[in-house]
């Protein structure tokens, strides 16, 4: 007598159980990078080369670079927009005062670029980011 095994065998209509919980890690891996970003960011934006901010301005161009390759290879604008999100909560967090009057983000020329123009860079990740169809034309055959 032979036993015949079945195998689980996952398909794109049939994605399987662990499906969900690797794209949920993925995106809170993202979240987390966005976080780093954010930390890292906060307390080492304001170099300068003379009157210029060079570091805040190069953040600028890895705060557009990030949000927009995760949103490519994750394959839609929830990639892009989950990091941004990780550092548009830390880095406004750094930007408040804090109890001791404190804060990491100060309002100068370099503090200015980094997080109002990191807030545009991220923004805009966001935006020219594509995604992998539509769900709205998606329902009517329109892909």
């Amino acid at each position: 007598m032979t036993q015949e095994t079945q195998v689980a065998v996952e398909t794109e209509d049939d994605p399987g159980p662990l499906a969900g919980a690797v794209t949920g890690a993925a995106y809170g891996v993202l979240f987390l990078l966005g976080v780093v970003l954010g930390v890292v960011g906060g307390f080492q934006h304001a170099w300068y080369a003379g009157q210029v901010p060079v570091a805040a301005i190069a953040w600028l161009v890895a705060l557009f670079a990030v949000p927009y390759a995760m949103g490519r290879l994750m394959g839609g604008k929830l990639g892009a927009l989950v990091p941004a999100a990780g550092w548009l909560l830390v880095s406004f967090l750094l930007a408040t005062p804090q109890r001791a009057g404190d804060l990491a983000i100060a309002g100068n020329s370099a503090g200015y670029w980094y997080l109002y123009g990191g807030a545009v860079a991220v923004a805009a990740a966001v935006v020219v980011t594509r995604s992998a169809g539509s769900w709205l034309l998606g329902s009517y055959g329109r892909l």
